[in-house]
């Protein structure tokens, strides 16, 4: 078996589908259409890792009352909304490596950088894209595992 560990974290590509939210509150995939445009979504894990390894970890000593004695918990301190948001735009940014043939409104090539992602990111279609293409990475990914469990 040949792997190339330089791309390990390139990510894989994905043909770009629309999606809408049915009457029932259910979000609906279309297949890919032959000319659209494709992006490249690597998985956010190692991402979400380092950010949840950067937070501040702070302990205190809580009362029990079922064992009647002092317990110390540990909990993650609260983020002010502006890191939340730099977080979160962080982790698209890591997630998606790049993109062929997504236009503007002009029929102009959108240039893959964070600024760009950000502005796709809120668009809802593209928003619901790209959680799709996380989530068929992630069942991939469990998917394997499985199998290499079963041998």
């Amino acid at each position: 078996m040949i792997f190339d560990i330089d791309r390990q974290n390139e990510g894989e590509w994905f043909t770009y589908f629309k999606s809408r939210v049915n009457e029932k509150g259910e979000i609906e995939y279309d297949e890919p259409e032959p000319n659209a445009g494709r992006v490249c979504v690597r998985s956010i894990t190692p991402k979400l890792e380092e950010l949840q390894a950067s937070r501040k970890r702070k302990f205190e000593f809580v009362f029990n009352p079922a064992t009647r004695s002092m317990e110390r918990v540990g909990y993650y301190e609260e983020l002010p909304p502006e890191e939340v948001r730099k977080r979160s735009d962080d982790i698209w940014d890591y997630a998606i490596t790049s993109w062929e043939g997504l236009l503007n409104a002009k029929g102009k090539a959108i240039e893959c950088n964070r600024a760009n992602k950000l502005k796709l990111m809120a668009i809802p279609e593209f928003d619901r894209f790209i959680g799709r293409c996380l989530q068929m990475l992630g069942d991939a990914s469990v998917k394997a595992k499985e199998e290499l469990e079963k041998n």
